[in-house]
């Protein structure tokens, strides 16, 4: 089951949070939607969770919106919070959205077992760590057994261990299960080993969508050659002459910008120049979302103010 995002369109009063929104999220793939704060994920996936009404456009689940799902428990499960009982275990905490949703009881160890928490279900919600309650949240959402996951940083709390658990476990429900997971996250290093395609907005609207390798084609300006030559000093010098931005290293290593692989290697058989090593290198998911969302930062800093002289308060 996919989801699909056509045109949405939300303002709150002088605010314009989403304008004309779309992209898709493929069934057995996870998703990244990646954005600044105050790009409109948030509200983008409460629209999509029929939370808030769009002004304008659609979004749907196999073409139908999750509020005319016949059975949307076992239809999409959501983590955009962490709420709970904190006296309240957090195996009853499941039990009790096991029986407003007609799900058998049983169903709350099975995914406590499945998110780690089984030795830490009969214990107390409220003295759950966060990187627990996110485990907590996440059990809640798988209890109906749905085909779609939507998830907002469901990594925030998590220490290495449990982020290096939550990557392998998207993967497996999307690529095992066939599943399809929207995923929100600001850790793009993370992101860019879990995700299979990224979906990045700002202000409101779509920037890119696709895979990281679709993403950095696609990139202007994102390309960097890396070529290696005895002759690097003339190498360089030839490439500058030619309009290109040419750095030496000092292992007879030139890093290239504003060609391709195959120009540099063009000039360099021109000029008859010995070569050992030619590459493309290739532009990180954090390196890409910067020069993309470039400019499109909610709040954007300075340079830090000078503190000499300035009092402690």
């Amino acid at each position: 089951m996919g989801v699909e995002v056509s045109g949405l369109t939300k303002r709150f009063g002088s605010v314009q949070a989403v304008t004309d929104l779309g992209f898709t999220v493929e069934p057995g793939a996870v998703t990244g939607f990646l954005g600044p704060n105050g790009a409109g994920k948030t509200t983008t996936l409460r629209m999509v969770l029929g939370l808030i009404t769009p002004d304008a456009g659609t979004a749907t689940f196999d073409g139908v919106p999750y509020a005319a799902l016949p059975d949307p428990v076992r239809t999409v499960g959501a983590v955009l919070e962490t709420a709970f009982h904190p006296a309240r275990s957090g195996r009853d905490h499941l039990r009790v959205y096991c029986r407003a949703a007609g799900l058998p009881t049983a169903r709350a160890d099975e995914v406590l077992t499945a998110v780690g928490l089984a030795t830490a279900g009969r214990r107390r919600a409220g003295g759950y760590s966060l990187g627990m309650r996110q485990r907590l949240a996440l059990a809640t959402a798988l209890l109906g057994d749905p085909p779609v996951l939507v998830l907002d940083e469901p990594a925030n709390g998590l220490d290495p261990e449990g982020i290096l658990w939550l990557r392998g476990f998207l993967r497996h429900l999307a690529h095992e299960e066939g599943r399809t997971v929207l995923v929100s996250s600001h850790l793009l290093a993370e992101m860019e080993q879990t995700a299979d395609r990224v979906v990045i907005v700002g202000a409101g609207r779509l920037v890119r969508q696709g895979s990281i390798a679709e993403l950095r084609s696609g990139s202007q300006g994102a390309g960097t050659v890396l070529v290696r030559s005895p002759e690097a000093d003339r190498l360089a010098a030839v490439l500058v002459s030619a309009g290109l931005s040419a750095q030496r290293g000092d292992d007879g290593t030139v890093t290239v910008t504003g060609t391709t692989p195959a120009g540099v290697g063009a000039r360099a058989f021109a000029e008859g120049i010995e070569l050992h090593e030619l590459r493309a290198e290739a532009s990180g998911l954090e390196d890409l979302y910067f020069r993309l969302t470039a400019g499109q930062e909610q709040f954007a800093a300075g340079s830090p103010a000078p503190t000499t002289g300035v009092a402690a308060r």
